[in-house]
């Protein structure tokens, strides 16, 4: 069985692990021990506290697998409750400037980049990772939805708004083609580095080194303009649930490799949109292959817990639910589940 939980301490050396061998490597998710385990005890200490508002904090999940003899953390996916909270959240923002002069009966659109902080006053859902044998399955989007879930249950602790930001395209020898068009030029170094350095460090070297004028996307290489609101390969996929999901695509691109950012308003979203609350009925004859899937949670915040399980209702909106999966969520009959159906996604809608 599959679960998403709030990541602690114990899993550190899981998380070193799956961070380094995220495809691509990830700048909000390094394979650097010190910056995880702060990670995780920032993220504890959020989930005791109670939030009226959002700030700086990051809650960290992990998709964990108990099938096997030892339980094992396969995958993580984080949240910050507000991207600009601790230094402001740069992007490229794409916009049109009209050249026209009556004169010359000269009339021209141009596209040009505009470096932005916009993206500060939204939250984030970020650091996502999996295990290589689980990417592809069904513990994929419980891992990328079962954050939503939380976000549900939890409105005050984050932003209206919702961002995330894909992975942009690569060439075959793993370099950023919109990097070595734009970045390259002011900071003199490998995307590879630079995204390091930015997962490791302070980004306030963006605000020193970038240029605050526009660029014009004319300029660039046609290798770099290609990659403007690109995504990498390997997520095309989770493109796709994402705007099953609700996302759509903003005007906002990744500042490093030029990859497509998702936003939306909280409450255009399926899974806060499409959730109800059922009370539990504990029935051990649930049979998965009569009923479409659904994540479930409970109503706990440090507790959270969530699974895939059959979408299963009475005449009365009870939820029948396996003991097994009932035992996991720490529920039992009569107490409240939180359940929202998955749609499928077609094969045609993961080529998007």
């Amino acid at each position: 069985m599959l679960i998403v939980r709030p990541g602690h301490p114990d899993d550190l050396e899981a998380l070193v692990a799956l961070a380094a061998s995220a495809e691509p490597a990830l700048t909000n998710l390094p394979a650097h021990r010190e910056r995880l385990a702060e990670r995780l005890a920032a993220s504890q200490h959020a989930l005791s506290e109670s939030i009226a508002a959002p700030d700086g904090e990051i809650y960290t999940f992990v998709l964990e697998d108990l099938g096997a003899d030892t339980p094992r953390v396969v995958g993580t996916a984080s949240i910050r409750a507000r991207a600009g909270a601790r230094e402001a959240y740069y992007t490229w923002r794409r916009e049109m400037l009209i050249h026209a002069s009556q004169q010359l009966d000269v009339r021209r659109e141009v596209s040009i980049l505009s470096l932005s902080h916009e993206l500060s006053e939204a939250s984030l859902l970020c650091a996502f990772s999996l295990d290589s044998s689980y990417r592809g399955g069904p513990g994929e989007r419980l891992l990328r939805r079962a954050r939503l879930l939380f976000v549900a249950q939890h409105p005050e602790r984050f932003m209206p708004n919702l961002a995330v930001a894909m992975p942009g395209h690569l060439d075959d020898n793993g370099h950023s083609p919109f990097w070595e068009s734009v970045g390259r030029h002011f900071f003199v170094r490998d995307f590879a580095e630079i995204n390091e350095i930015a997962g490791i460090h302070s980004k306030s070297f963006i605000a020193e080194v970038m240029p605050p004028f526009p660029l014009y996307e004319p300029l660039l290489s046609e290798a770099g303009r290609a990659a403007i609101g690109s995504v990498h390969s390997g997520h095309r996929r989770a493109a796709a649930d994402l705007r099953d999901e609700g996302f759509t695509a903003s005007r906002h691109v990744d500042l490093f490799d030029g990859g497509l950012l998702f936003e939306a308003p909280f409450e255009r979203l399926h899974s806060v949109r499409g959730n109800r609350w059922h009370p539990v009925l504990l029935d051990n004859r649930v049979a998965a292959a009569e009923h479409a899937p659904a994540l479930l949670a409970n109503q706990e915040t440090a507790g959270f817990r969530c699974v895939t399980a059959p979408h299963a209702l009475t005449q009365t909106s009870q939820l029948r639910l396996a003991p097994a999966h009932a035992d996991r969520l720490g529920l039992d009959t009569g107490r409240a589940v939180l359940a929202v159906p998955l749609p499928k996604i077609t094969e045609e809608t993961s080529r998007c």
